[in-house]
């Protein structure tokens, strides 16, 4: 096994460092979400972490990790005989993003279960994680089945694999901790309220530390024992405050006030349900341990909010997570103990200083920018043409412009949208929005399984070993089961789809304050596909071209900071966005060609500027119905006179055109809106 970098010999990332310590101290904690750019030594600190934990004690030969003093009376290798117990390291366990179900919880021998009527189970890495570290990489690229599984033994504490009647169940009690870059996606609320603490990561812009990283890291490169030892004084002093503040920690007392001041601070920042409290508790009573103190103070809870609560009080992807500390100083101040404040001598504080809590900087990190986002908004004329009509002399006047840009406006506020799926049977990645062959969903047929045995369908397995009873030699009650007999249960679910966003932001869309409104119609949208576990791209185009203003990610929330910032103004090349929304749809078919793409148009179906452009905005389209794309377009033309271009073009698409209003889940034209395949009408 190689050397790990050591723990002592990260440079800053203090709130990293400290997030991990505590939960080394008390497990209880529950994990730790570490979010940031790449490079920032966030798994370093992780896998440096393991050679500080304690060791633990087990039951010799137990594969599931049993405590000696008190074994799992469930324990499929149990029940264990009194005997003493060996002392191991504590393990960290990876869980790799595209680890299968198998793998994660364990696998049952399916053959030997029918036929000998054997509970031969082989562990996962849910079991080598009991009482150790459970460490996921990307854990926002998780698939949702194994998310589902992680957030069961989480909550439960155990593990419980069901096949076929055949049940095996074992303690799964570990210390979660995910790694994520927010840029490749965020993570679904439930598991995100999992992880006791979160801490935000960034590379240091001070010089003289990032030299000293480079420099420490090529030194660890060059002889990783030998930098290992240099450290050795260091880690050994660290493990041994580690031991203590654990022996300290059930000494330490929580005080009714302290105990008032964190209800208090979850109150005020609204967070949801009674686990932010807890994890409050839990997490102040450490900070006092590793400070060798036996009663928490004011300055543990400040610190333990700032660590837990950030993850909790987002309210929908786009928001940035992070506290006001100005509102939580004060939450602290009014509920702390008033005699230890000289409040006669102190003037009444602003009521309104509480501030807004969509400020940043959660976890100790400095307060992000204020998320009120009031741009000024701007009036151009038809495809960029007719010059504003704001008199001059008007304050904010965005002034006279003949296609120039106009500044961006803000979005409408987002409202649910119908569901927009695409039609027929794919096999992409899991998710929530079109019919898939999955793993995971309603049985809906049999077949000879295609390597391993994964999902056995009992009936079918039944009825093709019935008839070969007598010439096997059956004399008891058993089956006779061979493994030519066994069939794979075929399953449909829903898969995630790569929703490309293709906008016009033209000078047209600007007319009317319109591009308020179809901002928030695609902000609704890129809502829509971050709870489907889309893939999204945005392409856009105006003037006399189009751009991949992002390319396909999974991080919806940059597609939405792309989106607010996008400026209009200029003539309508409605070809150029289409043919270069076709090329990215090429280029992501050769990089996932299983993850079908829903091509979204939003426009009003104009075309100018250069040569018959409209004519080439029509072959553009046929182009894509050509290849089987599916497609639909919102229309944003608005007014009493409506030419009905955009219902024109998704007839070349091969599509469905709705309107804004349609487009809300609430409308009377339906509750399900199925996009129509390219040349399925034909």
């Amino acid at each position: 096994m190689s050397t790990p970098y050591p723990f002592t010999a990260i440079v800053g990332q203090d709130d990293l460092r400290l997030g991990l310590l505590l939960n080394a101290v008390s497990p209880a904690v529950g994990g730790v979400l570490v979010r940031g750019e790449k490079g920032t030594a966030k798994s370093t600190a992780v896998r440096a972490l393991a050679a500080l934990m304690p060791e633990v004690a087990v039951v010799p030969g137990c594969r599931f990790s049993c405590d000696p003093a008190s074994p799992d009376p469930a324990c499929p290798d149990g029940p264990h005989a009194e005997a003493a117990g060996v002392s191991r390291a504590a393990r960290t366990v990876e869980l790799p993003v595209g680890a299968s179900e198998d793998r994660l919880v364990g696998a049952l021998d399916i053959e030997r279960a029918l036929s000998e009527g054997v509970k031969a189970f082989e562990p996962g890495l849910l079991a080598d994680a009991h009482r150790g570290i459970l460490y996921v990489d990307e854990v926002n690229l998780l698939h949702d089945h194994l998310v589902d599984l992680l957030l069961d033994a989480a909550a439960m504490g155990a593990s419980y694999v069901e096949r076929e009647g055949v049940s095996v169940r074992h303690a799964a009690r570990f210390l979660l901790v995910g790694t994520m870059n927010p840029e490749e996606g965020e993570l679904r609320p439930q598991l995100l309220d999992r992880f006791g603490l979160t801490v935000e990561v960034a590379a240091s812009r001070d010089t003289d530390e990032r030299v000293e990283v480079v420099r420490r890291r090529l030194a660890y490169d060059d002889d990783p024992e030998g930098f290992a030892a240099r450290w050795a004084e260091e880690e050994s002093a660290l493990r041994q405050r580690i031991a203590d503040a654990r022996a300290l920690l059930p000494r330490v007392v929580l005080g009714d006030g302290v105990l008032r001041q964190i209800a208090a601070t979850c109150a005020a920042f609204e967070v949801d349900g009674m686990r932010a409290d807890i994890v409050m508790a839990r997490t102040a009573t450490a900070l006092a341990a590793w400070a060798g103190r036996e009663e928490v103070t004011a300055d543990d809870v400040r610190q333990a909010a700032l660590l837990a609560l950030p993850h909790r009080r987002r309210r929908n992807p786009f928001d940035a997570p992070g506290l006001d500390e100005d509102k939580l100083d004060q939450t602290l101040d009014e509920a702390g103990p008033q005699d230890d404040n000289d409040d006669d001598d102190q003037p009444d504080p602003d009521p309104d200083g509480g501030g807004n809590d969509d400020g940043g900087g959660g976890g100790g990190v400095p307060p992000q920018a204020d998320g009120d986002r009031t741009p000024p908004q701007g009036e151009g004329g038809e495809d960029g043409d007719t010059p504003s009509q704001a008199p001059e002399g008007t304050p904010d006047a965005p002034g006279r412009s003949t296609g120039a840009e106009q500044q961006p406006v803000a979005s409408a506020e987002p409202f649910r949208t119908k569901m927009l799926s695409v039609p027929g049977l794919g096999e992409g990645a899991a998710g929530r929005r079109s019919r898939a062959r999955t793993e995971h969903g309603r049985t809906t047929g049999a077949r000879r399984p295609q390597g391993s045995l994964t999902k056995l369908h009992l009936a079918a397995t039944v009825q093709a070993a019935a008839p070969h009873q007598r010439a096997r030699g059956r004399a008891g009650r058993g089956l006779v089961v061979r493994r030519d007999d066994l069939r794979q249960a075929t399953r449909e679910g829903r898969e995630g789809n790569l929703v490309l966003f293709v906008v016009d932001a033209s000078g047209s869309m600007a007319a009317r304050q319109r591009m308020s409104a179809v901002k928030g119609a695609v902000l609704s949208l890129l809502l829509d596909a971050y709870q489907r576990r889309d893939k999204v791209g945005l392409v856009t185009f105006r003037g006399k071209e189009a751009e991949v203003a992002l390319p396909p990610t999974s991080s919806v929330d940059a597609a939405a900071a792309r989106l607010e910032s996008l400026p209009t103004g200029g003539r309508t090349p409605l070809a150029a966005g289409l043919l270069k929304a076709h090329d990215v749809l090429r280029v992501e078919r050769l990089r996932d060609p299983s993850r079908r793409p829903l091509l979204v148009v939003v426009t009003d179906g104009r075309a100018t500027g250069g040569p018959e452009p409209v004519a080439l905005a029509g072959r553009a389209a046929r182009l894509h119905r050509s290849e089987g794309a599916a497609s639909v377009v919102v229309d944003c033309e608005s007014g009493y006179v409506r030419l009905g271009l955009a219902g024109e073009l998704a007839r070349e698409l091969g599509g469905t055109a709705v309107t804004l209003d349609e487009l809300r889940a609430d409308s009377i034209a339906g509750l399900v809106k199925d996009v129509t395949a390219a040349g399925r009408a034909a």
